[in-house]
Parts: C-alpha cells; structure tokens; sequence
C-alpha cells in the first residue's frame, strides 16, 4: 500500500490550480462550441448529421480511449501522461480552429479527442494521488467549483466570438491555458505516485473504438439516411458486438483498461450508472438548447451564451458546499435529490414554447436553468467523490478513466439516439407542417428537402416575401416541438438516475478489490 500523500503542501496546491485549467480547457471547448454551433453550421454549411458529428466525432474518441488515458497514467506516470494529454489536445485545438470544412474539422475535432482522452482522466487522479480521503471532497468540491467558473466562461465566450464571426476563437483560447498547466507540470510539480510495471490494454481500446464507432456511426447516419438502408443496421448491430465483446474480454485478460472486479461495488456501479442517464441527458440538452435559443427563438449568439450563465454559476457556488457535506454526511442523499430537481427543471423547459425572444427570458428559460442548476450542484461533486472514494489511490487513474468515460460515452450514445430522433422527427413533421400553407407542389418539395438542414431549413430567397415568412415561422415551430420532446426525454433518464441512487450507492462505500 502506498502512502497517502506523496506530494508536499505546495506542490498539492500546483496541481490543483493546473488540474482547474486543464478541465477548463476542455469544458470551455464544449459549452462554448455549443453555443457557437449555429454560426458554425451556418458558415460551413452543415447538415443536421454533419453538425451531430462535429460534436461526436471528439467524444467518440474521448469515449472509446479515456480507459486507456486513465491507464497510461497508472503505467506510465500520471505526470507525464497528463503533459502528453495537453500537448495532444492543444495542437489539434488549433487545427480545429484552422479548418474552413466541415470534413476538415470533423477530423481535426477527432484528434482533439484522443488528446482529451489522454488529458482529462489526469485531473482528477492526480488530485487523488495527492490528497488524504478525509479531505480528497473538499478538494473535489474545489476543483469541481473553479472549473465550473471557467466553464462558464464558455457560453459567454462561444456567443461572443460566433456573434462577430470568429468562432475559431473558441480552440485558439487553449494555447495560453494549456501553457501555464505545461509550465506548471513540468517544472513544478514531481511525480506524486510510482508507475505500475504492466502494459497498455491496446486491444481493449481497439474493440472498444470500433463499438462505439460502429454505434454512433449507425445512429447518426440513420439521421440523415433514415433506418431503412440495410448498412445502417449492419453498422448498429456490429458496433453493439463489438462492445459486447470488449466486456467479455476485459473480463478474462491479467491487466484490462476496464477492470471488472471494480462494478463488485454496487456503489462504484451505480455511481457509473447513474453518471451514464445523467451526463448523457445533460449533454444532449446542452447541445440542443442553444441551438434552440438562437436558430429558434431568435436569440442573438451572445445573449445565447449569457442565457446559460446561470446555469454554470449555480453549480459553481454548490460545488464546494456539496463536497463538504458529502466528506461529513455521505453522498447517497445528494445524488437522489440532485437528478430528481435536474428532472423536474427539464420537464418546466419541455412546456416553454415560441417566445418573444430574450425579452421573455427571465420567465421563461431562466428559472429552470437555475434549478436545473441547483440539481447538477447537488450532484456533480458527490458522484465523482464516490467514484475515487471506491478504490485506493493505485487505482485512482483507471477509476477516473471509467467514470469519465462512462459520462462521455452517454454523450456519444444520447446524442447519436436522441439527436437522430430529433432530426428524423423534425424532418417528418416539418413538411407536414408546412403542407397546410397554402403552397405550391415545388415549394413543399423543396422544403422536404431543405429539412435535412434542421433548423436551419429556410424558404427560397426568391419565393414571395410573405410566403417566405409563413414557412420561416413554421420551420421555427417544428424545431420548438422537436427541442420540447428531447427535454422531456432528458426528464426521464435524470429519474432514471435517482432510482439508481436510491438501489445502489451506500453513504460511504467500501474499497473496490481488484484481488
């Protein structure tokens, strides 16, 4: 057994402050490429699934290889893993932010994601590596709470540099973070833990890539293609096979990137399973919602990003204050409440329909955002501290890794899912929709096929202005329609979760054994 700390004071203190701006760095990048995406679509003229994949092609890969990030840093030293991590995800950062295709940045936003793979599971492992158990929560709690602080900056960001046409900006905003983390590791900070004498799980990593591949790839195109090409299909069931067998084979192997033994604890299971239905509704909501505000209700880029601040600030101001309670009372509490109140502020935005803009905002979005808000506070810092709290700090990277990658692979699998539906249903209704206006043949013809650009379908610049504005409003209303099932949907995985709280996760769960 190692000791429990193997860092100094100072040094402890490095590494939090380097750990917050690494997470920053890839919480801006998401919540501020959310709310830029309607420029991007836009300026690279995206399809519906062309636009899914800007987002899935970085978590598909951050899904499929954070095992393995968590592992190398177990392996290989959790330091020089994370210097790799960030190096990685910074020189793809700025290619993303070079590309001027859609094909160009899908590529690039790929790259990203094995950089992040590789960089994420390091925070929180070497956070564990280097605080004692009775204060590793409040740590959490801080790093979770700072980190949130930059992440807001990321709507705020991503609404400003898309409103003036430089939603580059965006990636180009890790060079000088990912900078002083480089710094600070590299001549700051040692090593805090001894690297383990064991080999990557490279063949896990390769079947757990083409599963999730094979999955996403089937769901996203269905968007486009529909369900009825044959290879679509093929592409669903292939990827569910290889997912299968990559659980079948870490099960049996000396050193799996994805220890079994570890779901022995119901809380370590749990906790990952309640991670899988929240996280996975939370990013398909954070997605769609500004989407949502700027192509559907009218906002302007910026005030988009603002809308969203209060979201971001509530659980920043919960963060710590959930950590200090879960070191004192236990986590089980929290994490059935937090979901439950996320739920119920997903049903209240699932009811808002078309409104007057920004001007309506305070009445409307603002209140379940902060409730929304008040339940991922809840909920953020007690389900990650169970998850590190279950195994002992030699293991504290592949837990890490499990629990990050459980939450990407929701965002993977719910956006794939829940984002074809959302596009399929939108282009089924939509030239229904617009089949009751008073139209001519080609003019519906033309509107089934401009549907496949989801809400940014528009009318034909040279048809009559006031036809123009009829289909306009229709398309906007299609969209509200299809955003108010994807809240609900979000609603019912968020209750999902608090069952699972309720089922399987104890106050202060024991140590998971890998013997």
């Amino acid at each position: 057994m190692q000791e429990e700390i193997s860092l100094p004071k100072k040094q402890r203190t490095f590494v939090l402050i380097t750990s917050i701006l690494a997470s920053g760095m890839a919480f801006i990048d998401g919540t501020a490429l959310n709310v830029a995406l309607p420029a991007i679509q836009q300026d690279l003229d995206l399809t519906g699934s062309e636009l899914l994949w800007v987002v899935n092609a970085y978590t598909l890969f951050l899904a499929a290889l954070i095992l393995i990030g968590g592992s190398l840093g177990d392996i290989y030293g959790k330091k020089k893993i994370f210097v790799l991590g960030i190096s990685i995800f910074t020189v793809f950062s700025i290619f993303c932010g070079l590309s001027d295709t859609a094909t160009w940045l899908i590529i690039s936003r790929g790259f990203q994601g094995i950089g992040a793979a590789i960089m994420i599971p390091g925070s929180l492992s070497l956070i564990t590596a280097s605080y004692p158990e009775a204060t590793r929560g409040r740590a959490i709690g801080t790093w979770s709470m700072l980190s949130a602080v930059t992440t807001v900056l990321g709507p705020v960001l991503g609404g400003y540099l898309a409103e003036i046409g430089l939603w580059q900006g965006i990636f180009y905003i890790n060079v000088p973070l990912a900078m002083v983390c480089l710094f600070l590791l590299i001549f700051k900070i040692d090593e805090p833990v001894a690297p383990k004498d064991q080999k990557p799980d490279w063949t896990g990593g390769l079947i757990a890539t083409l599963g999730f591949t094979g999955i996403t790839f089937g769901f996203i195109q269905a968007s486009e293609q529909t369900f009825q090409h044959w290879w679509i299909w093929l592409s669903i069931v292939l990827g569910t096979a290889a997912f299968i067998l990559f659980i079948v084979y870490e099960s049996r192997i000396k050193n799996p990137m994805l220890p079994m033994k570890l779901f022995r604890s119901a809380s370590f299971s749990g906790a990952n399973a309640l991670t899988f239905f929240v996280y996975g509704a939370l990013g398909v909501l954070l997605l769609f919602l500004p989407l949502n505000l700027v192509q559907a209700q009218g906002y302007p880029a910026y005030l988009a990003g603002l809308a969203i601040l209060p979201f971001g600030i509530t659980i920043a101001l919960l963060s710590r204050l959930a950590g200090k309670w879960t070191d004192l009372k236990g986590a089980k509490m929290p994490l059935i409440y937090g979901p439950a109140i996320v739920g119920i502020a997903f049903i209240g935005m699932g009811y808002i329909g078309s409104t007057s803009g920004f001007a309506d905002f305070w009445t409307t979005y603002f209140p379940m955002l902060v409730v929304a808000g008040i339940g991922m506070g809840i909920t953020v810092v007690p389900l990650t501290t169970v998850v590190m709290n279950c195994v002992t700090q030699e293991n504290s990277g592949v837990a890490s890794g499990v629990n990050n990658s459980v939450s990407r692979f929701a965002n993977v699998l719910a956006i794939a899912i829940i984002g074809s539906v959302a596009v399929l249903s939108f282009q089924k209704t939509l030239p229904k929709n617009v089949a009751k206006l008073d139209i001519e043949q080609s003019q519906l013809d033309y509107m089934t096929v401009q549907a496949a650009n989801f809400a940014e379908a528009s009318p034909n610049e040279n048809w009559p202005i006031e036809t123009q504005i009829k289909v306009q409003e229709v398309v906007r209303n299609s969209f509200i329609r299809v955003f108010n099932l994807i809240c609900f949907i979000c609603a019912g995985l968020c209750f999902i979760g608090t069952l699972v709280a309720v089922l399987f996760i104890s106050r202060f769960p024991e140590k998971a054994s890998l013997e």
